[in-house]
């Protein structure tokens, strides 16, 4: 069965002057202050959408892993892994720099690694990072 989830953000003023908000809907965990300059410089207690979208990589990257991982009889003891989003103002999101710790039982490093290439292909949210987006507009004048 298929889920969704929901994130919604509010903006006001202009881009470098102006500041917002994203809530987190779906798990209604929180609603985090968003601006131009903790984007494209120091976060300064703000999030950004590369913060959110290095969030959602290495949670994904790290589900995808364990499963490849435990399907091929060798569950994890653990795996930490950071992923690194870099924005570049002007240009766009350049990079997600995935970086993999794991503790893993009865496997070789080599095997680890094949692993975890595997895991960086079926990551839903590598894939996702190239998928083709909708959009629906309504305006109110």
């Amino acid at each position: 069965m298929a889920t969704t989830r929901t994130a919604s953000a509010h903006w006001e003023g202009s881009l470098m002057e102006g500041s917002g908000q994203v809530e987190l809907q779906s798990s209604g965990i929180g609603t985090y202050a968003v601006s131009w300059p903790s984007r494209a410089e120091e976060a300064n207690g703000k999030t950004s959408p590369e913060e959110l979208i290095a969030a959602a990589h290495s949670t994904c990257y790290s589900m995808a892993l364990s499963n490849v991982l435990a399907k091929a009889g060798n569950p994890p003891t653990s795996l930490d892994t950071t992923a690194t989003v870099t924005f570049q103002p002007g240009t766009g999101i350049t990079g997600s720099a995935l970086s993999v710790v794991g503790t893993v039982p009865g496997i070789t490093a080599e095997q680890f690694e094949e692993a975890a290439q595997d895991a960086k292909v079926k990551c839903p949210v590598s894939q996702a990072l190239s998928v083709p987006i909708t959009l629906e507009t309504s305006f109110k004048g």
